[in-house]
């Protein structure tokens, strides 16, 4: 089987919906949704930014 990248957006979308049976669950349920972690930015990653008017702060 050849697979080639998509092309237009329509192609991309056609391509994520296609997925594999042994990716689908075989009940049918849909899992719960879980809660994300809280996202934090470290004091490291400010201080890469800090300078850069670019961000608009």
């Amino acid at each position: 089987m050849t697979s080639t990248e998509p092309s237009t957006m329509a192609e991309l979308i056609r391509d994520c919906a296609d997925l594999p049976e042994s990716l689908l669950a075989s009940s049918g349920v849909v899992p719960q949704q879980r809660a994300a972690a809280p996202w934090q930015v470290s004091d490291a990653n400010t201080a890469q930014v800090r300078d850069m008017d670019d961000y608009g702060c």
